[in-house]
């Protein structure tokens, strides 16, 4: 075989291993997840994680000036040769994205590893949707003392990310495979392109950085970062990812924390109830803080002035995304969490 077809034949033996990699998930959680894969992100994080600019985005940056660079370069050569090297490249990164981090998208469901249910009916939505709002209320309250004011933090996002461990440290004591070590958490210097796109923020899986939307309305800051230190500690599933921010959220001792992470779940549970029965949720409606839907509108305002085509194409793409990585649900799998929620807490309280 010519040396320029070796890697992009190498693209389709990894495409079909994956295929045969989703039957097994109990050897990649064993082998990967809770193997190799903790060596791997340890040592990023090592690397990486005390610089104080992301590191990722850099290398994305010279990455997409490169290609650019190499096409205009390139603008003469054969459409077929341009095809292989197109491969090769595909390859190389696919192959990459794979052993860094990717794997971790065939390991075991956190359904089976927590031992939650899947379903749930209408009246355990409604049920449970209402005990979060008496939490929410409680919270909001608590931290203005004045049920029709919004939610403001007065923490500096740099403080944020300090204070995330916390959460991740009591929720450790409950759960050790949830245990968060060495910090990486960075604002994102592409944070404006990510608005235009409707994203809060993302994993590099080359660098293991959790990278920060620093735009994003700050109330909801909080939850986001707890959010992507789940994928750092090797999930993919973005329901099990805001599982378990929700959790490392509401565990951390700052109010504001647990504000942050209830709010964003009674988002999740709302919607859910508004596509079931539209009725039911004018009525719990009237139950929320007036204070918590002025924190809802802040971030409707937010997203609208960044309402483009660009976002419903990037959506659309992450959407295809998903759904080829053990996501069938696609861009939907965000509010499936709702299933472990539900389940996880039908027979137990909030607590620290």
């Amino acid at each position: 075989m010519k040396r320029k077809y070796f890697l992009p034949h190498f693209l389709i033996i990894q495409i079909i291993f994956l295929k045969i990699l989703a039957f097994f998930p109990e050897t990649v959680e064993r082998s990967y997840s809770n193997g190799l894969y903790v060596y791997i992100s340890n040592f990023l994080r090592t690397l990486f994680g005390k610089i104080p600019f992301s590191v990722g985005d850099i290398i994305y940056g010279i990455a997409i000036i490169y290609c650019m660079y190499w096409f205009y370069k390139n603008r003469q050569l054969h459409w077929r040769s341009k095809f292989w090297s197109v491969l090769s490249f595909l390859s190389v990164f696919y192959f990459l994205f794979h052993l860094l981090w990717a794997f971790n998208y065939y390991r075991e469901p956190l359904f089976e590893k927590m031992n939650i249910q899947r379903e749930y009916s209408n009246e355990d939505l409604f049920a449970f949707t209402q005990k979060l709002i008496s939490k929410t209320n409680e919270i909001q309250f608590q931290i203005t003392h004045d049920k029709n004011k919004k939610v403001t933090i007065p923490y500096s996002q740099d403080s944020i990310f300090v204070m995330s461990q916390n959460g991740y440290d009591n929720l450790a004591k409950e759960y050790s495979f949830l245990q968060y070590e060495i910090p990486s958490q960075k604002k994102s210097l592409f944070s404006l392109p990510l608005t235009y796109m409707g994203f809060g923020g993302y994993l590099n899986p080359f660098t293991n950085e959790s990278q920060i939307n620093y735009k994003l309305p700050m109330y909801g800051f909080p939850n986001v970062i707890c959010h992507e230190m789940a994928h750092q500690i090797g999930y993919a599933s973005e329901s099990e990812c805001n599982f378990i921010g929700f959790m490392a959220g509401i565990k951390n001792k700052d109010l504001y924390f647990q504000y942050s992470s209830y709010v964003t779940a009674l988002r999740y549970c709302l919607e859910n109830i508004i596509m079931k029965d539209e009725n039911k949720f004018k009525r719990i409606k009237t139950l929320i803080n007036p204070g918590i839907l002025e924190n809802y509108m802040e971030n409707e305002l937010f997203w609208e002035q960044y309402d483009t085509f660009i976002d419903k194409g990037f959506h659309a793409f992450y959407d295809q995304f998903l759904k080829t990585n053990q996501q069938k649900e696609g861009i939907e799998s965000y509010s499936k969490f709702v299933n472990l929620l539900i389940n996880y807490y039908k027979n137990k309280d909030f607590k620290l």
